[in-house]
């Protein structure tokens, strides 16, 4: 029993298929605060690079339409025409800084776990409607963390917030002294250092929740054994299953290399041990192919048709176990061979043509040292 519960724990590391299948339905660490503090130090950079721009241009269109003739007042029209007019303008001013946060927001959601598309996340699921399992989140482990992280992250960005407005608190009332565009001006100013101020704080935030992120999604995806051993017999296939079909793949092989026996033109023998098969046509082939091959039970079989069909039995044993070693079936015999079993065809169609027997047996036939190394 101990054993059984101790196999349950997720102890293993996740496989490589594990993290694609996680990555398939979306499950990849991000961070919240990694985003955050890109997108509020984007824009401390918008307005430092692009503030003046964004001023002077909504300046423009203030002075623009607080400057109205006395018909344009009182017609309805003209106002709603300059109200979309200057809308349009005021987009076209603040397009720089929106593409900037545009393209800060898209690299920092995918730099943790690069570009992550998951139709099975986008996919609506009933379940997420449950008032249950939604109360069970927010009440759980990890929305008690999500709060700890967001009430600290809302303490320490509301200090510092207070500490920036009591060191800037003369400049903050002093807007209220200053023309338009000077306040303007100044305003802008502010609120570039309060963001870059408050991304200091974002920046400590980040840098402690990016490895809590790898690590918990890393701790979510491990995998108890029985797991992984189910994992492995999905991809690499059940062992007693894989034995049965090698034993039915090799059980076709050798059907199928039985049913060439009977086309061979000779099988040469060791003789109990090894038996080999060859076949050569002089038009259509370069040389002899071995067409089936065995040693034991199965030579005994290939000799057994061999003799049913007719076929020259030979005993050549150095030459039948070096075949036998060296030549692979429905392939061509090694070129140090050829000259032995050129004899033995050669003898085997003088035989032929003359209508004689002759002996079963060669002992002297030229066999190379290399390819007489056999079992």
């Amino acid at each position: 029993m101990a054993e059984n519960e101790e196999g349950q724990e997720k102890t293993e590391e996740p496989t490589p298929k594990r993290m694609q299948d996680a990555r398939d339905k979306g499950q990849v660490p991000r961070s919240r605060e990694l985003t955050t503090m890109a997108m509020v130090m984007a824009a401390a950079g918008g307005f430092y690079f692009f503030g003046p721009m964004m001023i002077d241009g909504l300046l423009n269109i203030l002075e623009a339409n607080f400057a109205q003739e006395r018909e344009a007042v009182f017609d309805e029209g003209i106002l709603i025409e300059r109200l979309f007019a200057s809308a349009l303008q005021g987009l076209w001013v603040i397009t720089p800084f929106l593409i900037v946060m545009v393209i800060i927001a898209i690299v920092s959601s995918i730099a943790l776990s690069g570009w992550v598309i998951s139709l099975e996340a986008m996919a609506f699921k009933w379940s997420k409607l449950d008032p249950v399992k939604g109360l069970g989140r927010v009440f759980g482990p990890r929305g008690g963390l999500e709060f700890l992280k967001a009430f600290f992250k809302f303490s320490l960005v509301g200090a510092l917030a207070i500490l920036f407005l009591w060191m800037e608190g003369r400049d903050f009332l002093a807007l209220g002294t200053a023309s338009l565009e000077v306040a303007m001006a100044q305003m802008g100013e502010l609120l570039l250092y309060a963001f870059f101020f408050m991304s200091l704080s974002l920046i400590l935030l980040a840098v402690v929740d990016i490895p809590f992120q790898l690590w918990d999604n890393q701790r979510q995806l491990k995998m108890t054994r029985k797991e992984v051993q189910d994992e492995n017999k999905q991809t690499e296939g059940d062992p007693q299953v894989k034995q049965r079909i090698r034993s039915l793949q090799q059980e076709m092989a050798q059907k199928r290399m039985m049913e060439e026996v009977p086309s061979a033109d000779v099988v040469v023998t060791n003789p109990t041990h090894f038996a080999v098969a060859l076949r050569y046509d002089q038009e259509s082939m370069a040389a002899p192919v071995v067409v089936a091959k065995g040693v034991d039970l199965m030579a005994n079989q290939i000799r057994s048709v061999a003799s049913d069909n007719e076929v020259p039995i030979l005993e050549a044993p150095p030459l039948a176990r070096a075949l036998y070693a060296h030549a692979e079936l429905d392939q061509a015999i090694p070129a140090g061979l050829f000259q032995a079993v050129a004899q033995i065809l050669a003898y085997l169609y003088f035989l032929r043509e003359e209508g004689q027997s002759g002996p079963e047996r060669f002992d002297d036939l030229p066999i190379p040292e290399e390819l007489a190394d056999a079992p």
